[in-house]
């Protein structure tokens, strides 16, 4: 394929040239006209001519072409035949190329012959091509002429290889050149080779890049060996004409050694080539890759390229700008070659992938085994996205490695967006291969691949042109109908990042986006939010003057679904108006910073926003659970989004007047009517003696609502009755008190008094009349205390942030309410059966929620008196582990043999109860997260003051074990709920996808990580808590001498403490397991918190437990032997470097100077564990096998080395004493397990022995050196070690020597003295250095050769030691 596209080049080329010469005629005809006469025929009585003229070829002077009356090939044969039968053969074809030369010596006439031919035309030869080969070229054919030919044209060429262009145009050592391309056959084909690498080495360096590139062209597949030879010199000693040479390597069969070398020498230039010439080169590497060496090479081809630092900056901003704008000046013409040579240089790489498996698979391979996050590089990732899109083979290889490299953390958002801004113009072209990767990344369950997959429908939007973007919008638009809730979620967030930073992008595209209204009816609350605050955006959004259609289309969305007679879309039209309305009155003062009050709304934007509102208003009025959610979806808009002043101030003033109209009454007015409870008024906080209190009138407004009209809640949500149903008191008072503190910047003030106000209610204790009620009277009782709960829950809410002691008194006597409320209420719901609650939370999912009927065992423990956790009952299912272990009352319930007398007692008791709230969870209001700040108080003092406001007494208030489970249950179902994602389901779109989200509706208005830095701030009162509860068990088992259930035990207040310790650690839990942390972004809030837990803990308590989670870690690792060298290499060096005493290793931040003796006491013993635990090496085991255990035997000794020489730096008592308890037992290990195996591989790797044997050595002086400093400083607990020690280095001297003579080098063995010297290595003089025995010797395998008798006097004592050695290793272990 190579050839033939470069033969329809050359020729191309070459009638270019024949043309151009054509039009460039006159100027030098006028020249020559003295020489010859203008287009007459050549007449001379040559041989040469006589002959062309027979053959049917007529020369012209002049500038006249040749003309040829028959056809090329009979003309050949013509000629040849003449030549062959002439009498004179074979001088006649001296004499013709005689006649040859003399007639091209004219330089017009070499022209001529040069140029083509003019064929004369006639009928038959009309019917063919009317191109003709030049003379010269058709005397090459003739076999018989042609190496006197080529002879000719090699004598003539070197007259014109420093010549000027002629003023036609035409260079004639191309010219020339070009006569011997694709020629039929070559005679002598070695000599034409030499004849035109002579003429390469002598030309120009223009001209040379012209005939290299035309050698494929010119020689036969026989040469090709020669040449490249040749041309590989010629590349060392000329490296301007590397890129012509590789090209052309690039196209000849040569011998892979040759290519392999020649690459070699490419490879180690490629950082230094220009950018110009890397398409070629890259192209030469590819093009020599073979199976064997492929992902070698693919893996240096990639370590060597960094393409982004080949493309200059500037290049970069002008490709940047010009995708901006449309506009581009001339100067950009160096930028454009740049691009162009990218493009060149990606094109090569797309075509080599995709023809060769091997290459693409060695690519994926060596990106998949770079481990290293810094050693991943732009290009990388923009060759999986190629690959993917080249070769369909590979692409579930590819996702794979993407996933997994994406869950390491190799590729982040930073990598992948320098990946796009550098090569969008690559990526561009196989924009359909990224959006079908980003579908299938959407797919996963980890929220991290997820998360990859949406930024690569972000990037491809913002680099890409207007089609990829409507391909991209019209993708996310499939996610969001495919009812899978992550997928929707995530591609919601897309659209609404990409309407944010590029609206004018988006705007065209509005039309693929609202075709998403048509399904609305499987879209969370949520999720509709942020489908109309996309929308929204699009239409109020900067230059929303454009928008006016997409206003208009929203409008009569939402008015035709406020006014729909199907109560779900009247919702849904609500959640669309109110998030239509934060957007046109959303506060833009930030964005303007000129003029203080140009973010405010105009009057026409007032009005626009104020009469939305009302129309809200107006179409909901007529249902409470309508206006509860209007309230609600109002109060998280105020809440999430800061709204213009006017419009602030708008709603605070109707806000204000209307809750205080229908909800609140003077204390001093009681209720008169025909009531079936008498009404009173309860849990208020103060002492209301005077008559100007007020009270909230949530009696009379459910009778009303329950009692007056014969039906049921739904029959109230259709009636026209105008009184406020009390299902808004707690969705209105949440939108009445953000306000007010928006508008106060948390100043609470103004509405304090709603804190501590009583409620217009009746006694709600059951007593001996809750028997005798009618089920509409216990039904009216149960909804009261439900609205009472939730006005309470409100109310904690509102006020739980406040810092006065005076309102955390309040607010934790509020929660004490709560607390005692439930229990009443499991009392009233045991006796009310099918009771539905009035609703709490109004979003959409709750439209057809009831509670769970079903009974509890009679073994359930008292909810309302112990407040333990709560069971679900037998019709709520789940699969989750943590929940059945809430769930399971088998830990706290012994058995029934082994009850005490107290829970005999109770269980009458719990009999009776059959209720869990836990069904009835949708039916309370959600408490906000800021509640849980909670959790920080300790002891709140409380004053009540007398009429006079004077100080009448002072009470103590303190969070208690009840309202502390409370508190706690809450936080970890939302914690739960939130940073433990459940296994996502695919649902189908059209199903309906369940209630697990209600009574989250707030909460997810935050994300996962703000949810997590909100419980990070809670974790020390979180610690408080834990630590408090777990001195309660001590103090409680010491008192009943560690019986559990002792006769002085509080049974209720134990199982209160009991559920509050697994709930707290549930939360520790559910916070440390969140799989964000995994996130660059979130890895410094897990160091804080882990910070928190640590500086807890007491000096000395984290030793044991760091002691087994490093061995735990050492026996699990992949390999003991590096995962000791990197501790020992990398961070105790690191520890030592550290300036301060206190410091730590940055690489293992637990190895500390006081933790230093448990990591060298675990790496000690697992180092010994490891290489104890070998298999013997046998005569009988393979060559590879004695080569992979004697490779392992070396990184063992290099550990114990590094480790040996650590008591240089840490020298203390404990250090030593494991040094040599577990030195001796390495040696040990190393005679049995080494030995035999050395004594098989010395003859075949004796110097890998001897340097084994060497650095051995030096370890073993430094144990007996260590003997040395145990004597002089007289520590028993060290000296016990010492004669076990150096009798088991007596015993490897003689096996050594015993090896050495086995494998006949035993003159390799010198034994001599050694000085005791103390760890310094300092001699110890205090002893006579004379006196020696064989105890204190050892092998030394220097290269000088010695022998002792010592050494047989050596192997007694060493046979006696080992027996004295086993008795006393039980005592030693000891130790």
């Amino acid at each position: 394929m190579v050839s033939k596209r470069r033969q329809s080049r050359s020729e191309d080329k070459e009638s270019l040239t024949e043309d151009a010469s054509e039009t460039r005629k006159q100027p030098l005809s006028k020249k020559t006209k003295k020489f010859h006469v203008h287009n007459e025929v050549e007449e001379n009585d040559s041989v040469f001519v006589k002959l062309l003229k027979t053959a049917g070829l007529i020369l012209k002077t002049g500038e006249s072409q040749n003309q040829l009356a028959v056809d090329q090939i009979v003309f050949q044969k013509k000629l040849f035949q003449t030549l062959r039968k002439h009498p004179s053969y074979p001088k006649i074809i001296e004499e013709f190329v005689s006649g040859l030369e003399s007639y091209i010596e004219d330089q017009g006439s070499f022209r001529n012959c040069l140029l083509s031919c003019e064929r004369l035309q006639d009928e038959e030869a009309s019917m063919g091509s009317s191109y003709c080969k030049s003379l010269i070229k058709l005397l090459l054919g003739v076999d018989i002429l042609q190496p006197s030919i080529i002879k000719i044209l090699f004598e003539k060429l070197p007259e014109f290889l420093f010549e000027n262009v002629n003023s036609d145009g035409i260079n004639m050592p191309r010219l020339i050149i070009n006569q011997l391309k694709w020629l039929d056959r070559v005679v002598d084909s070695k000599d034409l080779t030499t004849k035109i690498m002579q003429l390469i080495s002598i030309a120009p360096v223009y001209l040379q890049h012209d005939f290299i590139i035309s050698l494929p062209e010119i020689l036969g597949d026989s040469q090709h060996a020669d040449v490249g030879k040749e041309l590989s010199d010629l590349l060392t000693e000329n490296t301007l004409l590397t890129v012509p040479i590789l090209d052309v390597l690039s196209s000849l069969q040569l011998d892979p050694k040759l290519l392999t070398k020649v690459r070699q020498l490419v490879m180690g230039k490629l950082s230094s080539v220009m950018l110009d010439d890397l398409p070629v080169i890259i192209k030469f590497i590819l093009h020599s890759i073979t199976a064997t060496d492929a992902l070698e090479v693919v893996s240096e081809l990639r370590e060597r390229l960094d393409l982004e630092h080949c493309i200059l900056p500037s290049r970069l901003q002008a490709s940047q700008s010009k995708l901006k704008n449309k506009g581009w000046t001339s100067s950009s013409g160096n930028q454009e070659d740049s691009k162009d040579c990218v493009v060149l240089f990606f094109d090569v790489i797309k075509s080599a992938v995709r023809y060769e498996k091997i290459i693409s698979e060695a690519w994926i391979k060596a990106i998949e085994n770079t481990t290293s996050v810094s050693e991943h590089k732009i290009f990388d990732l923009a060759m999986l996205l190629i690959i993917y899109s080249t070769n369909i083979q590979t692409k579930k290889y590819i996702e794979r490695v993407l996933r997994n490299k994406i869950r390491s953390g190799c590729f982040e958002e930073e990598l992948l967006q320098s990946t796009f801004y550098i090569h969008y113009l690559v990526l561009k072209d196989i924009c359909p291969s990224i959006l079908s990767l980003a579908q299938s990344l959407l797919h996963s369950l980890d929220q991290s691949i997820i998360f990859f997959g949406s930024l690569l429908y972000k990037y491809a939007f913002k680099f890409f042109d207007t089609y990829c973007q409507q391909e991209v919008v019209g993708a996310l638009v499939t996610h969001i109908c495919s009812g899978n809730e992550a997928e929707v979620d995530t591609a919601l967030d897309v659209l609404l990042e990409l309407v944010v930073i590029n609206p004018s992008a988006m705007r065209p595209n509005a039309v693929f986006i609202k075709g998403i209204l048509d399904y609305l009816n499987n879209m969370s609350p949520q999720q509709i939010r942020k489908l109309f605050r996309i929308l929204s955006t699009l239409a109020y959004g900067k230059q929303h003057e454009a928008s006016n259609h997409i206003q208009d289309d929203l409008h009569l969305v939402i008015r035709k679904q406020l006014s729909s007679t199907i109560f779900k879309y009247k919702l849904i039209g609500i959640i669309g108006a109110v998030t239509m309305a934060g957007i046109m009155a959303a506060d833009r003062s930030r964005s303007f910073s000129l003029t203080p009050r140009r973010g405010d709304l105009s009057n026409e934007q007032c009005t626009q926003v104020t009469s939305l509102l009302q129309l809200v208003h107006s179409c909901s009025e007529q249902s409470p659970q309508a206006s509860a959610l209007y309230y609600d979806e109002f109060a998280n808009l105020i809440q999430g989004r800061k709204l213009a002043p006017k419009a602030l101030e708008w709603v605070g003033q109707t806000i204000f007047n209307d809750f205080q109209d229908a909800f609140v009454v003077d204390i001093c007015v009681v209720p008169e009517g025909d009531y079936p409870f008498p009404v009173k008024a309860l849990y208020g906080l103060e002492d209301y003696s005077s008559h100007d209190g007020i009270a909230i009138n949530l009696l009379p407004l459910l009778f009303s609502q329950d009692f007056a009209k014969d039906g049921d809640r739904r029959t109230s949500q259709e009636s026209h009755q105008k009184s406020v149903s009390p299902l808004c008191l707690a969705p209105y008072f949440r939108l009445l008190r953000l306000c007010v503190e928006r508008q106060h910047n948390g100043n609470l003030e103004e509405i304090d008094g709603l804190l501590d106000c009583p409620l217009f209610l009746t006694d709600l204790e059951p007593g001996e009349r809750l028997e005798s009620m009618s089920i509409k009277e216990r039904s009216f009782i149960c909804s009261l205390i439900f609205l009472t709960l939730n006005w309470f829950r409100e109310v904690v809410n509102a006020f739980c942030g406040q810092t006065l002691p005076e309102m955390k008194g309040k607010v934790l006597t509020r929660l004490k309410h709560i607390v005692e409320l439930q229990r009443v209420l499991e009392k009233h719901l045991a006796v009310t059966p099918d009771y539905v609650p009035p609703l709490a939370n109004f979003d959409l999912e709750t439209l057809e929620v009831t509670p769970h009927m079903s009974a509890v065992s009679a073994k359930t423990r008292v909810q309302g008196k112990m407040g333990g956790r709560k069971r679900k009952a037998d019709g709520s299912k789940t699969s989750s582990p943590d929940r059945l272990s809430k769930e399971d009352n088998s830990e706290c319930d012994p058995t029934p043999s082994g009850r005490s007398p107290l829970e005999k007692e109770l269980k009458g008791k719990e009999e009776k109860v059959s209720v869990s709230l836990q069904n009835y969870h949708a039916f309370f209001r959600e408490l906000d997260i800021e509640v849980f700040s909670i959790l920080r108080c300790g002891l709140v003092a409380k004053f009540i003051l007398d009429s006079e406001m004077h100080t009448e007494a002072t009470e103590v208030v303190q969070l208690q074990p009840p309202e502390l489970l409370f508190l706690l249950e809450d936080l970890s179902q939302k914690l739960e709920h939130m940073l433990t994602p459940s296994v996502a389901r695919r649902i189908p779109f059209l199903k309906s996808k369940g209630n697990r989200n209600i009574g989250f509706s707030h909460l997810h208005q935050r994300s996962a990580s703000e949810i997590a830095h909100s419980v990070f701030r809670l974790l020390t009162p979180l610690c408080n808590h834990l630590e408090n509860i777990h001195n309660y068990f001590q103090c409680l088992s010491a008192e009943n001498h560690g019986v559990v259930d002792g006769p002085g035990m509080k049974v209720q207040e134990y199982h209160i403490m009991s559920s509050c310790y697994q709930r707290l650690l549930q939360i520790f839990h559910a916070f440390f397991a969140w799989s964000g942390f995994v996130q660059p972004e979130n890895h410094n809030l897990l160091y804080l918190a882990l910070d928190i837990l640590t500086k807890r803990l007491k000096q000395g308590e984290p030793d044991q437990p760091l002691e087994e989670l490093l061995s735990m870690y050492l026996e699990h690792t992949d390999s003991v032997l590096k995962a000791i060298e990197e501790i020992a290499g990398v961070g105790v060096p690191e520890l030592i470097n550290s300036p301060t005493k206190d410091a730590s290793s940055s690489t293992f931040p637990t190895l500390t100077r006081h933790t230093f003796v448990i990591f060298f006491r675990v790496m000690m013993a697992e180092l010994e564990k490891t290489v104890k635990g070998l298999q013997v090496a046998t005569a009988a085991d393979s060559q590879q096998i004695h080569e992979e255990k004697l490779l392992y035997w070396n990184m063992a000794v290099r550990d114990f080395s590094i480790l040996i020489n650590l008591i240089k730096v840490f020298d203390s008592r404990p250090v030593l004493h494991i040094c040599l308890k577990y030195g001796r037992l390495f040696v040990e290990a190393f005679l049995k397990q080494c030995m035999p195996l050395l004594d098989f591989s010395f003859r075949k790797h004796r110097e890998d022995v001897l340097s084994l044997l060497e650095t051995f050595q030096l370890n073993t002086r430094l144990l007996h050196h260590l003997c040395g400093h145990s004597k002089i400083h007289q520590d028993t607990k060290l000296t016990k070690h010492v004669p076990l020690l150096k009798k088991t280095l007596e015993l490897l001297v003689c096996r050594v020597k015993a090896m050495l003579t086995l494998n006949s080098c035993r003159e390799a063995f010198w034994l001599g003295n050694l000085k005791n010297r103390d760890l310094q290595g300092e001699e110890i003089i205090s002893q006579n250095s004379q006196e020696s025995t064989a105890e204190e010797s050892e092998e030394d395998t220097a290269s000088q050769v010695s022998k002792s008798k010592a050494a047989e006097d050596g192997e007694v004592e060493a046979s006696d030691g080992e027996q004295e050695q086993e008795s006393e290793e039980s005592d030693n272990d000891s130790d």
